[in-house]
C-alpha cells in the first residue's frame, strides 16, 4: 500500500479476486426487498405498505426484481404514489437490476361488509368524528344535521357522547323520552330534528361512570332501539378519539361516510390523521376534513387573525387524499347559539357567514353520499 493512502473496503481483496469480481458475488434478497419498501407509506399514513399487508409477493431473478402488491383504493393517485415510491426505493438496492411492480387493485368493500348492518328505515348514516376533544366536532354535527333538514331531508342526530353529551344543551332541550309498546325509546324533537342523547336521560350535575363494554351497549341501544322512523339521513356524533364507542359503531353499523373535524393546529391535525385511519382500516369512507376555528374576522374592521394557524385543514385533507368541505371561521353568533339552543344553521345561508358555510357544507356531505 503506498504510504499516506488509505485503504479502501476491498483493497484487501483486489490481490486474491479482484475487487470487481467479488462486487458481482452480491446478491439481492428477499428480506433487502422487503426492508427497503418498508419505507414506502400508505399516502396520508405512518404506516407502510409492508405493515398494511399489500407486498404479496417478491420474486427476484438474478439482479431483476418482481414485486406483486394488492390494495383497494377508489382513489388513482394512490397506485401512482406508491409505485413512484416503491421504484425509488428499490432502485436504492445495492447491485438491484430492472425492477418491475405488478399492482393489483380492487374496489374497497361496501359498507355493509361482514359484520355490519343498517338500521331499517334509515338511508344514509353519516358519522362526525374528530381525533381529540374541544375541535367542535359537536357544534359541527349539529349545525349539519340543522343544514340537512333545511335542504327538505328527514334527519336525526344521535349523540354517541355519553360522558361529555351535548345535544340536549344545543337544541334547548331537557326532555325525557317516552317508550314505546315495543319497548323502543321515543326521540326528542327539536327544530325539526329527531334526537338521541344520554343528556335527556340524566340530570345536568350526574356523570356517567360506566366502563367500555357498557358504555358500547347504551349506545347500540340508542342507535338500533330508537324509534326512529323513516329517516333520509342520521348524523352520529361520536366521542372524541379512537376508543370503544367509535370502533364499536364503525364495525357493526354501515356507516356510509365520515366527516373529520379538526383545528388548524398542528397538535389536532395529528390526531385528525388517528380518526381518519381508523375509518380507513374499517372501510368507511372519509367525506372530507371540515377545518373549524378556522379564522376570526374582526367585527370593527373586518380585518382576519389566523389564531390557530392557517392552511392546516387544507394540508391534512390533501395528505389524506380527500377534501377540503368546510373552513369555519370563529363566530360569536355560533357559540350564542350553541349556548340557547339555536344552532347558527337555522339562520339563512345569506344572513350569517358562518350559517352559509353549515349549508355549503351539508351540501357536499349531501353529494357524497348520494342524497
Amino acid at each position: 500500500m503506498v504510504p499516506g493512502k488509505a485503504r479502501r473496503p476491498c483493497d484487501s481483496l483486489v490481490a486474491k479476486w479482484g475487487c470487481g469480481a467479488f462486487l458481482v458475488t452480491l446478491m439481492i434478497t428477499e428480506a433487502a426487498v422487503v426492508d427497503a419498501l418498508r419505507t414506502v407509506k400508505w399516502p396520508g399514513f405512518s404506516r407502510d405498505i409492508v405493515a398494511f399487508g399489500l407486498v404479496k409477493d417478491v420474486r427476484i431473478e438474478g439482479a431483476d426484481v418482481r414485486v406483486r402488491i394488492e390494495m383497494a383504493t377508489r382513489d388513482p393517485n394512490v397506485p401512482r404514489q406508491i409505485h413512484e415510491a416503491a421504484t425509488r426505493a428499490l432502485a436504492e438496492i445495492p447491485g438491484v437490476g430492472k425492477v418491475s411492480l405488478d399492482f393489483d387493485i380492487r374496489e374497497p368493500e361496501a359498507a355493509t361488509g361482514v359484520g355490519k348492518s343498517s338500521i331499517p328505515g334509515i338511508r344514509k348514516i353519516v358519522a362526525v368524528a374528530s381525533g381529540k376533544g374541544g375541535v367542535g366536532k359537536s357544534t359541527v354535527a349539529s349545525n349539519l344535521a340543522v343544514a340537512l333538514k333545511a335542504a327538505g331531508l328527514r334527519v336525526g342526530l344521535c349523540d354517541c357522547d355519553l360522558y361529555g353529551p351535548s345535544v340536549g344543551l344545543m337544541f334547548g332541550t331537557d326532555e325525557q323520552p317516552m317508550a314505546t309498546e315495543q319497548n323502543e325509546i321515543i326521540p326528542i324533537e327539536a327544530h325539526g330534528l329527531k334526537l338521541m342523547s344520554m343528556a335527556f336521560l340524566l340530570s345536568d350535575a350526574s356523570p356517567v361512570i360506566v366502563r367500555g363494554p357498557l358504555a358500547t351497549r347504551y349506545v347500540q341501544q340508542f342507535l338500533r332501539q330508537t324509534a326512529w322512523g323513516d329517516l333520509d339521513v342520521l348524523v352520529l356524533d361520536l366521542p372524541p378519539g379512537t376508543g370503544d364507542i367509535q370502533l364499536t359503531i364503525v364495525q357493526t353499523v354501515a356507516v356510509d361516510g365520515a366527516v373529520v373535524v379538526t383545528t388548524p393546529q398542528e397538535v389536532a391535525l395529528l390526531d385528525a390523521r388517528k380518526a381518519a385511519s381508523m375509518f380507513a382500516k374499517v372501510n368507511v369512507p372519509v367525506l372530507g376534513i371540515v377545518e373549524n376555528m378556522s379564522y376570526f374576522l374582526c367585527p370593527s374592521d373586518g380585518k382576519r387573525y389566523d389564531i390557530f394557524g392557517s392552511g392546516g385543514g387544507e394540508k391534512e385533507a390533501q395528505r389524506l387524499g380527500v377534501p377540503l368541505l368546510a373552513q369555519i371561521p370563529i363566530d360569536m353568533a355560533t357559540r350564542e347559539g350553541g349556548d340557547s339552543g339555536h344552532p347558527v344553521a337555522l339562520q339563512p345561508a345569506g344572513v350569517n357567514a358562518v350559517s352559509g358555510a353549515f349549508h355549503e357544507l351539508a351540501g357536499k356531505v349531501r353529494q357524497s353520499v348520494g342524497l
